[in-house]
């Protein structure tokens, strides 16, 4: 174990790359695991964290949102990147105000992400002054006046931003939007603005609730898993667990995405014999899709579903299930009848023989589940695809039963949660009026910032304090050089962390950085042990321990952070009992229980073994809370991306040593990528054409409709199959590419898989 960080940073040169692996898992992952455990935790601090992470009494893992069994589960209930997110969270080393004192902002700003997660935790609260080069130590009330102070001085309060990432437990996201709102803004921007969005504004208009209808329970009872846009392997390692138990049930999956990712190829699963030995293919049908063609293969498949019941009346459609609970089956009917399948098989460069294969078994399934993320929210027709996915459920009836119905897979532990408690910048009035019923303050009712127009509020000086509770903006954003800009122009800027980032040296005019506890640290209050609640991506909702003792006596929980900034901002006087609520989360609780729908009884309730379930009428009683009472078919205009002539269509991903923007280390073991991250993933057919050699240097260009110049330079040309015009690389390395203006229609979501590209020689490679 080290207990400082590495001296050295990434040297791209070192880059190497095999050939991509045919299974994921296995004894591999769990030497991986263990040595990153060993090398951060050590020892005994390895075996006490993992042996409690995602158990009934332990810590929610700090990774993905991807549900616990309901029924008996396995010692190690963790996965390969959920160990490294422990061992990054519960790391002995520490970032204390000597390292400070020794690096500059200026210095430290020239390293790489991956370096600065990998010095370790942060001991104290640190303020960097106007004119300062370096942050010093501040202490906790001060860090409160000043912030307090700030907020007083702006003109209105929408002039603040507060920013949220889906590591916020829900008594902590509670009370922050609590804050936020009796300060006077709905201004609650956070990472599902970027992720999920679209899942959610498409759900919502269709069936009435932005959530998933499925629970974990009902992948044993599916008969069909269409996986779309999703990499499972690498996001969501534990869901190949539940799709290999699923395929032992008997049910077909079909993986659709632009690439072939090694987790839905094959699933070697350490805890059982058969998984280290020969382990299980996942996918039965592997449909390689162009980017942002998923929209036109939901419309195809909806054609060919209903030419098979022309062929077979009665047999496909559930007319009972459309008749009684949707709206806009005719038009849906039309609109499918003159889907052009030549179209179809252009957008997405699937054969016919593969769409006709894909609707007969969606015609023959008893219970059908479709998954996605990412590869499906992230386009600006997002909304509309997550909506004609949506319409194939609905025209055979699969909401509202067993093993079927959709599942939005969420990223980020807890991500879900927060929107539950409030954290979103447009929640509806009955909630605000239940807030302010129950406290007894005024919350604002008109809109707030969501992630794009935060940026674009400071950006334009409209916004000029930002408070980050937990991630790292500046790298999960788009547009790096517009978002630093914009933040740069900040009078204030706040970050609560675990860890050092890059968001913490892309500055205000002052700066403070806020350390907390994580998910596997102790949080006493007065000699009491208190918990945490989280939601995972299904509804579920459970209490999380933290066990290990915090690296610093200086950390304050996040709960503790707002309720004293609070009681510093609103005075001894104000209705909210903030005093209280740091020293007893069960008075939180309590207070959840009256404000939130479907918390009623939450102390009691969330104690259950596997906590408890918030309702979800469509799945629950078939009922649909929209704004015709029912079910709603989407019609929407036909949408794809053709790629312009000499370029390609990039989409942003994750390696597989990276959660977020947590950079892990430098191996992307599953596609072959060792020792570096700047690496452009192209089809060996297209860098042929372009007069590109495999290995390469190139700069990458964005071009879109605002005529900037957007580059990042010296990435790797690696030949992979990806589809032809098609190409991929990691960010945070690529964010600069993704214009900030180019979003999601309806969900305002940033386009990062549907990015158009050239690729010009490096400037190095001409000289040379």
């Amino acid at each position: 174990m080290r207990r400082h960080g590495p001296t050295q940073d990434i040297d791209e040169s070192a880059l190497t790359v095999t050939p991509p692996k045919r299974q994921a898992a296995g004894v591999t992952a769990v030497a991986v695991a263990l040595a990153r455990s060993v090398e951060e935790m050590g020892v005994v601090r390895t075996a006490r964290s993992l042996a409690r992470v995602n158990q009934a009494h332990g810590f929610d893992c700090p990774g993905c949102a991807w549900p616990e069994p309901t029924g008996h589960r396995r010692p190690a209930e963790f996965c390969e990147n959920g160990a490294k997110a422990v061992a990054e969270e519960a790391t002995l080393r520490t970032v204390t105000p000597e390292f400070f004192a020794a690096h500059s902002v200026a210095e430290l700003a020239e390293k790489s992400g991956y370096w600065l997660g990998q010095q370790g935790r942060l001991t104290h609260p640190m303020v960097l002054r106007p004119g300062d080069t370096h942050y010093s130590p501040i202490s906790w009330d001060e860090a409160y006046q000043l912030i307090a102070g700030e907020l007083r001085a702006l003109d209105s309060p929408d002039e603040a931003v507060f920013y949220t990432s889906g590591r916020t437990a829900n008594e902590t996201a509670f009370l922050y939007q609590l804050l936020v709102r009796s300060f006077g803004t709905n201004n609650l921007p956070d990472c599902s603005n970027m992720c999920h969005e679209s899942s959610g504004t498409a759900l919502t208009g269709s069936i009435g609730i932005g959530k998933g209808s499925v629970s974990i329970d009902d992948f044993a009872e599916a008969d069909l898993i269409i996986v779309a846009g999703q990499n499972p392997g690498t996001n969501h390692p534990r869901m190949l667990s539940a799709l290999a138990g699923a395929k032992a049930a008997g049910a077909r999956v079909v993986a659709v995405n632009p690439l072939p990712e090694t987790g839905l190829l094959g699933f070697r699963d350490p805890q059982t014999v058969r998984g280290v030995t020969t382990g299980v293919p996942i996918a039965d049908d592997f449909l390689q899709i162009r980017l942002g063609g998923d929209m036109a293969l939901f419309q195809g498949l909806g054609r060919l579903l209903f030419e098979a019941e022309d062929r077979a009346p009665g047999t496909v459609i559930d007319r009972a299930f459309v008749d009684a609970h949707c709206a806009g089956f005719a038009e849906y009917e039309k609109q499918c009848r003159d889907v052009d399948l030549d179209v179809v098989e252009r957008a997405t460069g699937l054969t016919r023989a593969e769409l006709d294969r894909t609707a007969d078994l969606l015609a023959g399934a008893r219970n059908v589940i479709i998954c996605w993320a990412m590869g499906l929210t992230q386009h600006t027709h997002g909304v509309a695809t997550i909506e004609e996915a949506t319409n194939l459920l609905l025209l055979r009836g699969m909401i509202g039963k067993p093993g079927a119905g959709v599942c939005p897979v969420r990223g980020h532990s807890n991500v879900q949660g927060d929107r539950t408690m409030g954290i979103w910048e447009k929640m509806p009035d009955t909630f605000l009026d239940a807030l302010d019923r129950e406290f007894g303050i005024t919350s604002p009712r008109a809109h707030g910032y969501d992630t794009v127009h935060a940026i674009r509020a400071m950006r334009e000086g409209r916004a000029r304090v930002f408070f980050g509770m937990g991630g790292n903006f500046v790298a999960a954003t788009p547009d790096t050089e517009v978002t630093e800009a914009a933040l740069r122009g900040c009078s204030l800027t706040v970050q609560v962390s675990t860890k050092l980032n890059r968001s913490h040296l892309v500055h205000g005019r002052t700066a403070l950085i806020l350390p907390t506890l994580g998910r596997t640290d102790k949080d006493l209050r007065g000699g009491v042990k208190q918990q945490v609640s989280v939601e995972d991506s299904m509804s579920m909702v459970h209490l999380s321990t933290g066990r290990l003792d915090p690296v610093s006596e200086h950390l304050r929980s996040e709960v503790a952070i707002v309720c004293e900034l609070a009681r510093t901002l609103f005075g001894p006087e104000h209705p909210v009992p903030w005093a209280r609520f740091a020293d007893d989360y069960d008075a939180i609780r309590d207070a959840i229980s009256r404000v939130v729908p479907g918390c009623a009884d939450y102390n009691r309730r969330v104690r259950a073994r596997n906590g408890f379930v918030l309702p979800h009428p469509p799945r629950d009683s078939r009922e649909f809370r929209t704004t015709t009472g029912r079910a709603n078919f989407a019609v929407n205009e036909l949408t794809w991306l053709p790629v312009p002539e000499g370029r390609l269509i990039l989409q942003t991903l994750r390696s597989h040593d990276q959660y977020n923007t947590t950079i892990y280390g430098l191996d992307d073991r599953y596609r072959g990528v060792h020792g570096g991250r700047k690496v452009v993933l192209v089809n060996p057919d297209d860098l042929a054409e372009f007069g590109f050699a495999d290995g390469e240097l190139v700069d990458v260009v964005s071009e879109w409709t605002d005529g900037v110049e957007r580059r990042v330079r010296g990435f790797r040309l690696v030949g992979y199959p990806t589809p032809r015009g098609n190409a991929a690389a990691y960010y945070p390395e690529t964010n600069p590419l993704v214009p900030l203006d180019h979003v999601a229609a309806r969900s305002n979501t940033p386009v990062s898989k549907a990015v158009v590209i050239r690729l010009e020689r490096h400037e190095h490679e001409v000289r040379a």
